[in-house]
C-alpha cells in the first residue's frame, strides 16, 4: 500500500493567541488532521484525495479583522516527516526531573527520561497544555492506580505515568496517525502497562480508572465530561487541560455538577490545567 499524499497549509498569524487554537479548532472540522505549531503560527495537514480548493471557505477566523493571518500550501509527501521532525523537535527539561526528547538526542540525567518520536501527534511537552499535564503527573501519586489517557497524542502522559508506577494504562486516540505513533513510543520507552486503543469517548465502555487525564479541546472536554465520570473510581483524579482561564467557570461548572471538585489550578501563558477529585 503506498503512503498517502498530504497536502501542507503553512499558516503565519499575528497574535499567534488566542487564534492559533481557534484556527486548529476550526480546520480539524473542516478535515485537516495534524497540526504542528510553529514560532509564528502553524502547519496543517489534510490529505490530497481529502483536499478540494474551497477547503478553507469555512475557516471564518481567516476573515476576522482581529488576527492577520496569511498562509502558503503545497504537496507533501509523507516520507518526509522524520527529516521534518529530526530538524525541529528540541529536547525539553521540566522540573529538572523529566526529560522529553528524540530517539537522536543523548540523553538526560533525571528521574524520567522520555524518549517520544513525534512524527505528525500532539504531545512533545513544548505546548503549555501538555507541560502543565505534565507538571499535575509529576506532582501527585500514580503508583499501583489504573490511569486513561484521553486524547493521547504522542502517548507521552502515559509513558510518564508508567515511570511513576500506574498500572494498567489505557491510551485513547481518535487520530490513527496518533494511535500508531503511541504505539511507537509505548514500545520505544519499553512500557509493559500500557494499551493503545484507537476511538473516541464511546470506546470507553464501562471501564473504571483511578485517574483520567484528558488534554483535548474545552468543546469535547465538555461533551464527554459524564463519560470521564462515569469511567472515574470513587476517590479518583481527573486532570484536563485544552483550555484558556477563560474557559474555567465553564469547565469547573459542568464538573461539579457531575460531583466533582475543584482543588487545583496551573496556568501558563493563559492556558490552564485543572485537577478535579471524585
Amino acid at each position: 500500500m503506498s503512503n498517502p499524499i498530504y497536502i501542507g497549509y503553512n499558516f503565519s498569524i499575528k497574535p499567534l493567541q488566542p487564534a492559533t487554537e481557534i484556527l486548529i479548532a476550526e480546520l480539524g472540522y473542516a478535515g485537516f488532521e495534524s497540526f504542528v505549531e510553529t514560532e509564528d503560527g502553524v502547519t496543517a495537514y489534510i490529505q490530497k484525495e481529502e483536499w478540494h480548493e474551497s477547503i478553507l471557505q469555512d475557516i471564518q477566523i481567516l476573515g476576522s479583522d482581529e488576527f492577520e493571518i496569511t498562509y502558503t500550501f503545497e504537496e507533501i509527501a509523507q516520507t518526509n516527516w522524520n527529516a521534518e521532525w529530526e530538524k525541529n523537535f528540541n529536547p525539553i527539561v521540566i522540573e529538572d526531573m523529566c526529560a522529553i526528547r528524540a530517539p537522536f538526542h543523548e540523553p538526560f540525567n533525571t528521574k524520567f527520561d522520555i524518549v517520544i518520536e513525534p512524527k505528525m501527534s500532539f504531545g512533545t511537552g513544548h505546548h503549555e497544555t501538555t507541560h502543565m499535564m505534565i507538571q499535575h503527573i509529576l506532582n501527585n501519586d500514580f503508583k499501583g492506580k489504573s490511569v486513561l489517557d484521553m486524547g493521547c497524542g504522542t502517548g507521552v502522559l502515559a509513558v510518564l505515568t508508567e515511570m511513576k508506577g500506574a498500572k494498567p494504562i489505557d491510551a485513547v486516540d481518535y487520530d490513527n496517525w496518533c494511535y500508531l505513533n503511541s504505539l511507537e513510543n509505548v514500545g520505544r520507552n519499553n512500557c509493559a502497562h500500557i494499551t493503545v486503543i484507537e476511538g473516541d469517548a464511546s470506546v470507553l465502555g464501562k471501564n473504571k480508572y483511578d485517574v483520567i487525564v484528558a488534554n483535548i479541546n474545552r468543546n469535547i472536554l465538555m461533551q464527554d465530561m459524564e463519560t470521564y465520570v462515569s469511567c472515574l473510581n470513587k476517590k479518583g483524579m481527573l486532570f484536563l487541560s485544552g483550555f484558556y482561564a477563560d474557559d474555567i467557570p465553564m469547565i469547573q461548572g459542568e464538573c461539579e455538577k457531575f460531583g466533582l471538585m475543584l482543588k487545583e489550578k496551573l496556568e501558563r501563558n493563559n492556558w490552564v490545567s485543572l485537577k478535579f477529585l471524585n
